[in-house]
């Protein structure tokens, strides 16, 4: 059990984590991508709800923080497609655990 005894180094870590996934969006973009790489409409309609200004910005900061990667091809018209990076590949259990604890809890969270 992850315990911080005192150490606020521990409290900023998770701090730190939650910044580079803060919002909505940024855990499904990732898991979507999990599943190989795909061009912007596809993740458009993988996650369901979210608006294009919406992706494309949560796309620059996933991408910021080394955790997608960008590919423009050399193809015209010019084509781009995201996949996920090792380092976002890295966050495979904490989506694996979220995904059973939202099973497990889903009529807690939706309040029926």
């Amino acid at each position: 059990m992850l315990t911080t005894g005192g150490c606020p180094k521990t409290a900023l870590s998770i701090k730190d984590a939650l910044e580079a996934l803060e919002g909505r969006w940024k855990l499904l973009i990732l898991f979507a991508l999990s599943t190989g790489n795909k061009r912007f409409n596809q993740l458009a309609k993988e996650v369901t709800g979210i608006t294009d200004k919406t992706l494309s910005k949560e796309l620059k900061s996933l991408e910021a923080n080394k955790l997608i990667q960008r590919t423009v091809h050399a193809t015209f018209p010019p084509t781009v497609d995201y996949s996920i990076t090792a380092h976002g590949m890295s966050l495979e259990n904490v989506m694996e655990a979220l995904h059973y604890w939202g099973l497990a809890h889903r009529q807690e969270i939706i309040g029926k």
